[in-house]
C-alpha cells in the first residue's frame, strides 16, 4: 500500500471537503458504537476481563521469542512450514517462491492487513499471478482500486449507490438496486475463483503457540473457502499475534467479536493446524505460515511495546471523533484512527507520518473501549514529545511551545502575560463576544467561532468571588 501519511494535513483538508464521504461517514455514524454499548451488557464483570486480557497479552510480548520459538516447534510437527519475513519485501519474496515453485496461476485472498503492509498484491500481480479479494468489502475496494479505510469494514466508506456501479460496470450485469441481490452477485463471481484457485491467503487473528494453530475470526464463509479448498494455504502474520494457550484465546475472543461489531459470537472461528492429513474431508495439501517482523521487534521494551496488545478490534476508530470526520484515507497508510496514529509512525518512522500522533484531541474514548487496555492518548503524546526533541516539528511550534514553557516557569509573567492575553481576546470579540479569527490559530477559527473571554482571568475572577 502506497504511503501518504507525510501529507496527512492535505489529506484529511481533501476529504473534509468530500461531500461523499462525509455523507458516507455520517450514514455509518454510530452503528459500532451502540451495538457495542449494547453487547458488552452481556459481559459479567466485563472490567475483570479486559485486565485479564491485557495481562495475556502483555505475557505474550514479555515472552514473544519463547512463544515464538514453541509456535514453531508445534506447527512443523504438525506438517505447517513456517517462514520468518524481516520486511515486507521478505513476505512478497517469500510468497512469490511459494506460488512459483508451486506453477500457481491463480491466488484467492481472505482479508490480510498485514498483506496490504507490503502491497502484496501489486507484487504477485507483477509476478504474473492473478491475485483475487474474497472478503466482501475487500473485493469492492479491488473493483474499485482503493486500499481499505477500516479495519473490519474496509469498504465502510462506500454507499450502496457506488458498490451498484462498480458491480454494473465490473461485472456487465443490469445494475442491482438492494444489498441482499448485490451480496448474491459477489457469491457468483467468486464461486468460479475459489474452485479454480491453486493457493489461498490469510491474515491469522492469532497464533496459539501450546498447539502450532492459526486461528481465523471472520463474519463471512470466504475465510474458509480460502483455507481449505486450494491446495496450497499460506497464512500471512504478525509476530506479535501469538498466544500462549488455547485457554487465552478464549478470554480474549469473548472482547474481539464485542468490541468489533457488537456480536455476541462472530459467524466463524476456524483453527488451523497443519495441512490435510489422512482421513481428513477437506483441507490444503501444504500449509505455509510466514510470520512477518516489519518493524515490530523495534517497539519491544519501548514505551511504545503495549501498542503491540492490538487485537484489530477497530472500537479505538469508531469511538474517534477525528476518525468519524476524515474516514481511513487520510491517515495515508494500513492502518487508521488512533491505533494507527501510534502504529504508522512506529513502523515506518516518525518523520514519515508527523502528523499522525496529532491527529487526536486526547479525548480519551478510544482508550476507555479498547478491550486490551492501550493507553492510546498516553503512547500519542510519547509520540508527539519525540517528535519535539527530535527536532521534527515545524520551527515555529518549536519556538511557540519554548515561550510558552519560558513564561509558564515564571509564575509573575504568566500572570501579567494572561491579563494582557484575556483583556485583548475581550476586545477584539467585540460586542457579540466572538473570535471569528485568531492568526496563528486559524486552524481553530477557520471553521468555528470561539468564545471571547470576559476580559478578567480566573485568578482574577476567583480573588473577586472570594472576597
Amino acid at each position: 500500500m502506497q504511503l501518504t501519511s507525510f501529507s496527512f494535513k492535505s489529506n484529511v483538508r481533501r476529504k473534509l471537503i468530500d461531500p461523499l464521504l462525509q455523507r458516507n461517514m455520517k450514514r455509518f455514524g454510530g452503528r459500532f458504537v451502540e451495538a457495542r454499548a449494547a453487547v458488552m451488557t452481556e459481559v459479567d464483570n466485563l472490567e475483570t476481563i479486559r485486565v485479564a486480557a491485557a495481562a495475556i497479552r502483555d505475557r505474550s510480548l514479555a515472552n514473544l521469542d519463547s512463544y515464538l520459538l514453541a509456535f514453531e516447534e508445534q506447527a512443523l510437527a504438525r506438517g505447517s512450514r513456517v517462514h520468518w519475513a524481516e520486511t515486507a519485501q521478505d513476505v512478497n519474496r517469500i510468497l512469490i517462491e511459494i506460488a512459483q515453485s508451486n506453477g500457481v496461476k491463480k491466488i484467492v485472498k481472505s482479508k490480510s492487513m498485514v498483506s496490504e503492509e507490503s502491497g502484496l498484491n501489486d507484487a504477485v500481480e507483477a509476478a504474473g499471478i492473478q491475485a483475487i479479494e474474497t472478503d466482501l468489502g475487500e473485493y469492492i475496494l479491488q473493483l474499485a482500486h482503493e486500499p481499505p479505510s477500516h479495519i473490519i469494514a474496509p469498504a465502510i466508506h462506500k454507499s450502496l449507490e457506488e458498490v451498484a456501479a462498480l458491480f454494473s460496470e465490473n461485472h456487465h450485469t443490469p445494475r442491482q438496486t438492494d444489498i441482499p441481490a448485490l451480496c448474491r452477485e459477489a457469491r457468483e463471481q467468486l464461486r468460479p475463483h475459489f474452485l479454480s484457485a491453486e493457493m489461498g491467503i490469510s491474515g491469522g487473528n492469532f497464533l496459539i503457540a501450546e498447539t502450532g494453530s492459526v486461528v481465523i475470526v471472520t463474519n463471512e464463509g470466504n475465510g474458509r473457502m480460502v483455507t481449505t479448498l486450494p491446495r496450497i494455504h499460506v497464512t500471512i502474520t504478525g509476530i506479535e499475534k501469538v498466544l500462549p494457550t488455547l485457554n487465552d484465546f478464549s478470554v480474549i475472543v469473548r472482547l474481539l467479536t464485542r468490541s468489533a461489531t457488537g456480536q455476541s459470537i462472530t459467524n466463524y472461528v476456524s483453527m488451523l493446524t497443519g495441512p490435510r492429513q489422512e482421513g481428513d474431508l477437506d483441507g490444503p495439501e501444504q500449509s505455509h505460515i510466514i510470520l512477518v517482523d516489519s518493524g515490530r521487534s523495534r517497539l519491544l521494551g519501548t514505551e511504545m511495546q503495549k501498542a503491540l496488545r492490538c487485537i484489530r478490534c477497530g472500537a479505538c476508530m469508531n469511538h474517534c471523533p477525528v476518525y468519524q470526520n476524515i474516514g481511513g484515507h487520510a491517515y495515508g497508510w494500513v492502518y487508521p484512527g488512533p491505533i494507527g496514529a501510534i502504529l504508522t509512525p512506529s513502523y515506518v518512522g516518525l518523520k514519515n507520518a508527523l502528523d499522525l500522533p496529532q491527529a487526536s484531541t486526547l479525548c480519551g474514548a478510544c482508550q476507555v473501549v479498547c478491550p486490551v487496555k492501550i493507553p492510546l492518548p498516553e503512547l500519542m503524546r510519547v509520540l508527539r514529545e519525540k517528535s519535539f526533541e527530535q527536532g521534527l516539528r515545524p520551527w515555529h511550534e518549536r519556538l511557540s511551545i519554548r515561550l510558552w514553557r519560558g513564561v509558564a516557569n515564571r509564575p509573575h509573567l504568566y500572570a501579567l502575560m494572561t491579563q494582557m492575553g484575556v483583556r485583548v481576546l475581550s476586545l477584539l470579540g467585540g460586542k457579540k463576544k466572538l473570535l471569528h479569527h485568531l492568526p496563528g490559530l486559524d486552524g481553530w477559527t477557520d471553521g468555528r467561532d470561539m468564545p471571547a473571554p470576559q476580559g478578567k482571568t480566573f485568578r482574577e475572577l476567583y480573588r473577586k468571588r472570594r472576597s
